[in-house]
């Protein structure tokens, strides 16, 4: 496996001013490779959700560097750092955000759909692949709100993968599910990492979730323990 780093934050630093000025985040170091699967724990308000934002480039009011696929993303335009969310970064969140008017099929080709790299055509298959590694491709005619809660999660996870990103990113995925529906997320999550290389940096309140994870990156008062 080469070394090379799909992300890696240099020194960031980042300030909240309201009122006063607080550190939120002091001199966050660390570079995650292709295959990794990296879980950020830490107890809420260490800082966990803050660095995410920062990473995914939402956020862009902070000290430091981040390179994602070796190019820093300091200075860049909105336009430039949007098209690097949809083509680079997979997003999987606490809430599904799927929309119940269009299919499962649909709300996994529409970020693949918005890239217009691909025609619809080409679009459709790739999501029935996604569908087909994550064990949902029989339900992807059905509306999301015909699923169970572990389904959409999965449905999600299948939407992060449309367009190939070179990282997927969740904050707390597993945050509304049960505890069988949290370890079949967690399973689609190792077998992403282990049989099809794909990065993945993983946002947990949930122990268990983290101890399973390759690494774990502890945060406390802003910092990296």
């Amino acid at each position: 496996m080469s070394t090379t780093n799909i992300l890696e934050a240099r020194n960031i630093v980042k300030f909240f001013h309201d009122p006063v000025t607080m550190p939120v985040l002091k001199s966050i170091n660390f570079s995650i490779q292709k295959g990794d699967f990296v879980s950020v724990t830490g107890k809420s308000g260490c800082g966990k959700s803050t660095l995410l934002y920062i990473l995914s480039t939402m956020d862009t009011d902070y000290e430091g560097d981040l390179i994602i696929d070796g190019e820093s993303m300091k200075n860049r335009k909105e336009v430039e750092l949007a098209r690097v969310r949809n083509e680079k970064i997979g997003f999987v969140f606490q809430f599904h955000y799927l929309l119940n008017e269009f299919s499962v099929l649909k709300n996994v080709m529409l970020p693949g759909l918005k890239m217009g790299k691909y025609s619809d055509k080409e679009v459709e298959h790739r999501a029935m692949e996604k569908l087909k590694i994550l064990g949902i491709a029989d339900e992807a005619l059905k509306k999301p709100n015909q699923l169970s809660g572990g389904q959409k999660q999965r449905v999600a996870i299948a939407r992060a993968m449309i367009n190939d990103p070179i990282i997927i990113m969740g904050d707390e995925p597993t945050g509304n599910l049960d505890k069988k529906n949290s370890l079949i997320v967690f399973d689609v999550f190792k077998e992403l990492a282990h049989n099809y290389q794909q990065s993945l940096l993983i946002v947990t309140h949930d122990p268990d979730f983290a101890k399973s994870t390759d690494r774990i990156i502890e945060m406390e008062d802003g910092r990296i323990i």
